[in-house]
C-alpha cells in the first residue's frame, strides 16, 4: 500500500523510473543523492522521503543495478560508487513497518554482499591497471564502497557476521595490493571497534584464516602502512578476547610469533603498538591470563552456585512473603480499625455533645414560652416547681450513681456469694443422690404391723377431719340454676369489657391530642415572631372551645386594659363580665376547625 502525503520527488522520480529505459535507470536514480542531502540529518522529514523511496522500490532498483556489469552502466564506476552511497544512506535510519522482515533478512543481507562483490570487482581493475590516473581513480572508487559498506554495518549491527563471513572479504583481505591491504584491515578494525564480540560468533576456520592473513601481512610485508595497520589490528583483537590471545600465545601455529615481533625494526611509527603486542604475548603476561581465566573460572563456579542458592531461597520466599504480607495486613488492618473506632467514638461524642447543646437550647427556648404564656403571678409558683422537678431529677441521677458505684463495690462479694449458692446447690443435689442410692440398695425393712392402739388413733383423726371438712350436698336442680347464673353473669362481664375497651381507647385518643396540643401550645412562637399561617396551626375545631377561648382572651384583655385601681382586691383568676353581644361579633370574625368563614 503506497503512504498517503507523498513527497512529490520521490513520486516523479519513480514515475521516470519506470518509464524510462533500462539503460537510463542508473542515472536517473542518481537524483536521490541530491534530495537526500539537502534533507537535514536525522529529521523526521529524511525518515519520511527514506519510507517513500523504499515503498516506491527505489532501493530495489539500486540493488539491481549494482548487481548489474559496470561496464553496461552509464557512467561507469563514478555512477556505481555514488549508488553504493545512496543505499546506504536510504537503508540506515529506515522503519520499513510492515515490511519488516522482508527488508532484514533478504535485502540488507543483498546490499552488503553487493558492496562486497564491488569490491572485488575493483580489486581486480586495480590489479590490471596499467595508468597511475587510473589506479587512483579506482582506488578512490574502492575507498567510496568500503565507506558506504562501514556506514551500513554501523547502521545495522547485525550484518558484520554476514561480512565476516564471506568469501568475499577473506579474498579482499588477502591481496597483495598496500592501499587496498590497508583499506580493507582499517574497515575490519572499524567494524571490530564497532561490536568485538561478531568476530568469536563466526566459524573457527574462518577465524583462523582472518588470523593467518593478518599475522602474515605483519610479518612479511615490507610496507610500514600494512605492518602498522595489521599492528593496531592484531592488538585491537588480543585485547579484546582473551580466546583471541590465548590462541596467540599457545597455538602451534603461532610458535615462535613473539621472537619474530622483536625482531621487527625500532622506531617505527608503530612502535609503541608493537611493544604493547609483544607485552601481551610474553610468559608473564600469559601467566596472567591463565590466572585471569582460572579467576574467571572460579567467578563462574561461583556465580552458578549463588544463582542455585538464590534459586532456593526464591523457591522459599513466597510463602515467607505470603506471612509477612498477612501479618503486614492483618496489623493494618487492626491499625485502621482502630483508627476509624476512635473515630466513631469522637463522633459520636462530638454528635451527643451537640445533641445535649441542642436539647438544652430547646429546654431553654421551651421554658422562655412557658415563661411568656404563664400569668405574672404564677410565675413564682412555675419557677418553684421547675426547681422541684431539676432537684428531683438531680436526686435520682445521684442516688443512681451511688447505687451503682455501691453494686460495683459489691460484686465481688456477690460473685462469692453467687459461687457459694452454686456449690452448696451442686452439694445438696450430690448429697441427695447419695442418700437416694442409699435407699435404693438398702435391705427391705418391712412393714410395721398396726397395733390396736394405733388403729383407734388413726380413726380418731379421721373422724375429726370430716367433722371438720363436712361435705355440701346440692341437689341437680339447684345445680343447674347456678350455672345458668355463672353463665349469664359471665356474659355480662364480657359484653361490659368490650364497651370499657372501647371507651379507654377513646379516652387515649382524647389523651393523645389533649397532650399533643399541649406540646404544640408549649412550642408555640411568641405573638412578635409569629409569621405567615402559624396562627392557624393553633385554631380549635370545636366551636364551644373556640368561644371559651376567645372569652378568656377578652378577660385578660379588660384585665390588662383596666386602671390599676380597678384591679385592687382582685386575684388573677377572677372573671370579669363581657357582653354577649360583643363575643359573639368577634366570635363571627373567627376561623372555626381551619376552615374560614361563610
Amino acid at each position: 500500500m503506497k503512504p498517503t502525503g507523498t513527497d512529490p520527488r520521490i513520486l516523479s522520480l519513480a514515475a521516470e523510473v519506470a518509464k524510462s529505459p533500462e539503460q537510463n535507470v542508473p542515472v536517473i536514480l542518481l537524483k536521490l543523492k541530491e534530495i537526500i542531502n539537502n534533507t537535514p540529518l536525522g529529521s523526521s522529514e529524511l525518515k519520511k522521503i527514506k519510507q517513500d523511496i523504499y515503498c516506491y522500490d527505489l532501493i530495489q532498483y539500486c540493488l539491481l543495478v549494482l548487481s548489474q556489469d559496470c561496464s553496461r552502466i552509464q557512467g561507469g564506476w563514478t555512477t556505481v560508487s555514488q549508488l553504493t552511497q545512496i543505499l546506504s544512506h536510504c537503508c540506515v535510519g529506515l522503519e520499513p513497518g510492515e515490511d519488516a522482515e522482508e527488508f532484514y533478512n533478504e535485502l540488507l543481507p543483498s546490499a552488503a554482499e553487493n558492496f562486497l562483490v564491488l569490491g572485488r570487482r575493483l580489486q581486480t581493475c586495480f590489479i590490471n591497471a596499467a595508468k597511475g590516473e587510473e589506479k587512483d581513480a579506482l582506488l578512490h572508487f574502492f575507498e567510496v564502497v568500503t565507506d558506504s559498506l562501514f556506514w551500513l554495518l554501523g547502521g545495522h549491527v547485525q550484518l558484520i557476521q554476514n561480512v565476516l563471513k564471506s568469501d568475499h572479504f577473506l579474498r579482499l583481505l588477502q591481496t597483495d595490493s598496500v592501499q587496498i591491504g590497508s583499506m580493507v584491515m582499517t574497515l575490519l578494525q572499524n567494524i571490530l571497534q564497532i561490536n568485538s564480540g561478531d568476530l568469536l560468533r563466526i566459524e573457527g576456520k574462518i577465524l583462523h584464516s582472518i588470523l593467518d592473513e593478518v599475522v602474515f601481512k605483519l610479518l612479511s610485508t615490507p610496507s610500514p602502512v600494512i605492518r602498522g595497520t595489521a599492528t593496531k589490528l592484531l592488538l585491537l583483537m588480543a585485547e579484546s578476547h582473551q580466546e583471541i590471545l590465548i590462541l596467540l600465545r599457545l597455538s602451534a601455529c603461532y610458535k615462535g610469533l613473539r621472537s619474530l615481533l622483536n625482531k621487527q625494526e625500532p622506531g617505527t611509527e608503530f612502535s609503541q603498538e608493537l611493544r604493547q603486542l609483544i607485552g601481551l604475548l610474553s610468559p608473564k603476561a600469559c601467566q596472567e591470563v591463565k590466572d585471569q581465566k582460572q579467576h574467571k573460572a572460579a567467578c563462574l563456579i561461583q556465580a552458578y552456585w549463588k544463582g542455585f542458592q538464590t534459586r532456593k531461597r526464591l523457591k522459599k520466599l513466597p510463602s515467607a512473603v505470603i506471612t509477612l504480607q498477612r501479618s503486614f495486613r492483618s496489623k493494618r488492618t487492626k491499625m485502621l480499625m482502630k483508627l476509624s473506632r476512635q473515630k466513631e467514638e469522637e463522633d459520636h461524642r462530638l454528635q451527643l455533645q451537640i445533641q445535649r447543646q441542642r436539647a438544652m437550647r430547646l429546654s431553654r427556648e421551651i421554658r422562655l414560652n412557658m415563661l411568656e404564656i404563664v400569668h405574672p403571678g404564677q410565675v413564682e409558683k412555675h419557677n418553684r416547681e421547675i426547681e422541684e422537678k431539676s432537684a428531683l431529677i438531680i436526686q435520682k441521677h445521684w442516688k443512681g450513681y451511688r447505687e451503682r458505684k455501691n453494686f460495683r463495690q459489691q460484686r465481688p462479694s456477690l460473685t462469692e456469694y453467687k459461687a457459694a449458692v452454686i456449690l452448696q446447690r451442686a452439694t445438696l443435689k450430690f448429697l441427695a443422690k447419695c442418700r437416694k442410692k442409699k435407699k435404693l440398695f438398702a435391705p427391705w425393712p418391712g412393714l410395721r404391723e398396726l397395733t390396736d392402739a394405733r388403729r383407734i388413733e388413726l380413726k380418731q383423726q379421721v373422724d375429726d377431719y370430716i367433722r371438720r371438712h363436712p361435705g355440701s350436698q346440692i341437689s341437680d336442680v339447684t345445680s343447674r340454676e347456678l350455672h345458668s347464673q355463672a353463665q349469664e353473669r359471665l356474659q355480662c362481664y364480657f359484653m361490659g369489657r368490650a364497651l370499657e375497651e372501647r371507651s379507654q381507647q377513646h379516652r387515649e385518643a382524647l389523651m393523645a391530642q389533649i397532650s399533643t396540643n399541649i406540646e404544640q401550645l408549649m412550642k408555640a412562637p411568641s405573638l412578635k415572631e409569629a409569621e405567615g399561617k402559624d396562627p392557624e396551626l393553633f385554631l380549635s375545631r370545636s366551636r364551644p372551645v373556640a368561644a371559651k377561648a376567645k372569652q378568656a382572651h377578652l378577660t385578660t384583655l379588660k384585665h390588662i386594659q383596666a386602671p390599676w385601681w380597678k384591679k385592687l382586691g382582685e386575684e388573677a383568676g377572677d372573671d370579669i363580665d363581657i357582653p354577649k353581644d360583643e363575643l359573639s361579633v368577634e366570635l363571627g370574625t373567627l376561623f372555626i376547625g381551619g376552615t374560614k368563614p361563610p
